[in-house]
């Protein structure tokens, strides 16, 4: 056999390579395919997941709104009622607790984010709880409503017997006012025998009568009263006396003041004379009027009143005194 160092130009035969090739291609196309399935199957899973939660979900809050709706309602009818609580407030404190109370656990409930079965059925139970209380609320404002009306209805009859008889008692207290004047007017005095006596006082205690200006030391005034139907009892009697200059003597010390006249308006009187009346009879009335100052020579008039009206005068010359006066 012989050798040779240059390659022989007979091929030699290769192990196939396509076959491998391909293969490990079929087996990565699989893993991919496999894969895509999964991801596909996962996905597919994942959405009917989300879904029933979505579903449960929209369920949960759908009844919580349903619940919200129906508190919100109880809520309205109670709101409803507030007008009438000053007046159901003595009779129905425990009853308002309790749907205070009731008020409070179902907000409790609603406020959460999400609610079970068993906190659902709970609020629906406290809700139907709350619902009769406020029916028995309404049933209260009814009747007190109803009361209402017919204190309204008594009020409204009495009020018009009320202005009824505040009319018939102003027209009887004009009718009394007018009758007491009449009686007061026709129950004025009569004056008359007027006497103006001009007194000097001795120093021995005896008293002379003097018409010298000078000497007169008080004029002493008297007279008889009467009326038929004047009432017993005491009475005042004013007596203004006018100077000779035509001055009204006055003295405030002595109680002079003022009185008023039905005639004649605001006049100063000199004296006020209280005087004892007996129903039917005749009074004698004296009194003396004893000034802080010297009398005046000329006419001093003397005016008696009662009861407003003049109801008689009288006058008085005093004289200057001569040589024997």
């Amino acid at each position: 056999m012989s050798t040779s160092n240059y390659p022989s130009a007979t091929p030699q035969s290769q192990p196939p390579k396509r076959d491998s090739k391909n293969l490990i291609i079929g087996l990565l196309a699989v893993g991919i395919l496999g894969t895509w399935g999964y991801f596909l199957w996962d996905k597919n899973n994942n959405d009917q997941k989300m879904t029933q939660l979505q579903t449960q979900y929209v369920a949960v809050d759908s009844s919580r709104n349903e619940l919200q709706k129906s508190f919100d309602a109880s809520l309205s009818r109670l709101d409803s009622l507030t007008g009438y609580n000053n007046e159901i407030e003595g009779k129905l404190n425990e009853r308002n607790t309790e749907i205070s109370k009731l008020k409070g656990e179902i907000s409790g409930i609603l406020r959460k984010q999400n609610i079970t079965l068993a906190e659902k059925k709970k609020a629906e139970s406290l809700i139907a709880e709350l619902n009769e209380k406020i029916g028995y609320l309404e049933q209260e404002v009814a009747r007190l409503t109803m009361e209402n009306q017919t204190l309204t209805t008594e009020k409204a009859a009495i009020t018009v017997e009320r202005d009824t008889y505040l009319a018939q008692k102003d027209t009887l207290e004009s009718v009394k006012r007018g009758l007491e004047d009449v009686v007061n007017v026709a129950s004025t005095l009569n004056a008359y025998g007027i006497a103006i006596t001009p007194v000097k006082e001795k120093s021995s205690g005896k008293e002379k009568v003097t018409t010298n200006a000078k000497k007169v030391d008080k004029l002493v005034i008297s007279f008889d009263v009467d009326n038929r139907i004047a009432q017993s009892g005491t009475t005042d009697i004013f007596v203004a006396i006018t100077d000779p200059d035509g001055k009204p003597v006055s003295v405030e010390a002595l109680g002079s003041g003022t009185f008023t006249t039905r005639e004649e308006g605001e006049k100063f009187f000199t004296a006020k004379v209280p005087v004892e009346i007996e129903a039917g009879k005749k009074k004698h009335v004296e009194f003396a009027w004893k000034q802080n100052s010297d009398f005046k020579k000329g006419a001093y008039k003397i005016a008696i009143y009662h009861n407003g009206f003049k109801i008689g005068e009288g006058i008085r010359e005093l004289k200057k005194g001569g040589l024997f006066g």
